[in-house]
């Protein structure tokens, strides 16, 4: 049976862990099913088992989730060594060496990558941005904002709560303001939005949202049909 500092230090390895996201649904790994065992003995070592809802889900992607879990959870206090291993992928072997060497996305797959994945996570950062506006822009609506009083908000505007705090770490990810009195609506550069600009940026936020949503509500069922809904560490 696990001791009480086993218990803590697995308890802040699963916070750590919920914190890395799936950078195309940006959702946290734990909150989609990814996270197939999390288990950590009394000398601090950790070890996880990712598992995705496809034997061909991208390399790529499965390479940022995979080197995000084994930074975060190597960042927590108490934690001595970590393990933290892809099952299930066609690039498993590939990746899995990859990240206990340290090596990068294209020393890892040598000949076949040219560069690391900074642009991509760097598109995928601006488009969970227009995402978080859109939720946040929805919820304002249905308290009787209307569309043309978004445009002179600002950040100290919006109430509290996951969907304002998952947009400010977008923000944070682009490098934008988050400070309380910084407006609500800004461009990818930080330039703040004008009416006249705003229908069109917010139809195409929604459009945005509304991929990423239908995408990972699609993932969870494939994870499903592919494990069930009872092989998921807790």
């Amino acid at each position: 049976m696990p001791t009480s500092t086993e218990s803590d230090l697995r308890a802040d390895a699963w916070r750590a862990l919920s914190t890395v996201s799936d950078p195309e649904l940006d959702e946290p790994v734990t909150e989609l099913g990814f996270v197939a065992e999390l288990s950590v003995d009394s000398a601090g070592a950790v070890r996880v088992r990712l598992r995705l809802p496809t034997y061909f889900c991208a390399p790529n992607f499965a390479y940022l989730m995979v080197t995000d879990a084994y930074d975060a959870v190597a960042a927590v206090d108490g934690v001595e060594s970590v393990e933290v291993r892809l099952d299930d992928h066609f690039a498993s072997e590939e990746i899995n060496a990859g990240i206990a060497a340290k090596r990068g996305f294209a020393d890892t797959f040598s000949g076949l990558a040219d560069d690391e994945l900074h642009q991509l996570r760097h598109e995928f950062w601006r488009k969970a941005h227009l995402a978080a506006q859109d939720r946040v822009c929805r919820t304002l609506a249905s308290t009787g904002y209307a569309a043309e009083d978004l445009a002179g908000l600002r950040l100290c505007d919006v109430e509290p709560g996951e969907e304002l705090d998952r947009l400010l770490r977008r923000r944070s990810d682009l490098g934008l303001p988050t400070a309380p009195d910084q407006p609500l609506l800004v461009a990818e550069d930080g330039r703040p939005l004008g009416a006249e600009e705003l229908p069109a940026h917010l139809r195409f936020a929604q459009a945005v949202r509304v991929s990423i949503d239908s995408n990972a509500s699609f993932c969870r069922g494939l994870l499903r049909t592919r494990y069930g809904d009872d092989d998921t560490a807790t």
